[in-house]
């Protein structure tokens, strides 16, 4: 167990569920020190949890969830029954690859706040990643709890039909409009200058969607397994599999505007 102080108020513990989607493991926050919050507990992982017990002690105030998947939130579920913290975050609206433990004693909303003697964390709705995922901005230190909306070291996964590519970039548009210094990600280390991120990420997804839309054009119609190798010619092949996710919610982005029709499973540039 590895304890990093980020800030004079925020500690890290990283859960041992290192891999493809999770990089170096999820990141659970403690914000705090006499009334604690805990911020993505993580995996169903008993150790994890009894290491964020031991740490906190009878001090957790509440459990806060980015989202519901099974990265993340799984552990609210084993925390809450450990210190009878409450756990508090949103729905989704899909049930697909999502956490079926999780239950919520306050579904959160955007412009929530929690109002603790040390701190106030403002809750953020970033839908993209996720229906349901929401970023946490700790106001006395400017610094945002990303959870998944941004990771350090990768681009994350839009996965319909709950991931959204078009409300994604809203959400990342979104944070441009706030005051950060600090984005600590769900996964991987804390990254500075904040709007600058946010631009590269936007950058980088702007400029995989020309590449859909001229592979489009280029092929009159296609398929999401025929596009693949065009739009992603830059990528392991060994991640197509990820990759076709993000891709399909590329398509649903440019269908949603009225660029891209959709046959069975062809693809059409509109215009």
């Amino acid at each position: 167990m590895k304890i990093i102080d980020i800030s004079p108020l925020v500690r890290r513990i990283t859960a041992d569920n290192g891999g493809v989607f999770t990089g170096g493991g999820t990141n659970t926050y403690l914000v705090g020190h006499q009334e604690i919050t805990v911020i993505d507990p993580g995996p169903a992982s008993t150790e994890h949890v009894e290491n964020i017990a031991k740490i906190c002690g009878e001090d957790i105030k509440q459990i806060l969830v980015t989202h519901t998947h099974n990265d993340h939130s799984p552990g609210a579920k084993l925390l809450h029954q450990r210190t009878a913290a409450p756990v508090m975050g949103m729905y989704p609206l899909h049930k697909e690859m999502q956490d079926p433990t999780f239950k919520t004693k306050k579904e959160l909303k955007h412009g929530d706040e929690i109002n603790e003697a040390e701190y106030t964390l403002k809750v953020i709705h970033t839908p993209g990643h996720a229906s349901n995922h929401l970023c946490f901005l700790l106001e006395e230190e400017k610094l945002i709890f990303t959870g998944d909306h941004i990771m350090d070291g990768s681009t994350v996964v839009i996965a319909p039909p709950d991931g959204n590519m078009k409300q994604y970039i809203d959400s990342l548009e979104l944070l441009k409009e706030i005051d950060l210094k600090y984005i600590a990600p769900g996964h991987g280390n804390v990254l500075e200058n904040p709007h600058s991120v946010v631009d590269w990420i936007v950058g980088h997804r702007m400029y995989r969607e020309k590449k859909v839309i001229d592979s489009i054009t280029e092929a009159s119609k296609a398929t999401i397994d025929e596009l693949i190798y065009s739009v992603y010619d830059d990528v392991d092949k060994n991640l197509y599999g990820i990759a076709k996710y993000s891709l399909e919610a590329h398509l649903n982005k440019l269908i949603e505007e009225d660029r891209v029709l959709k046959d069975h499973d062809n693809y059409f540039w509109k215009g």
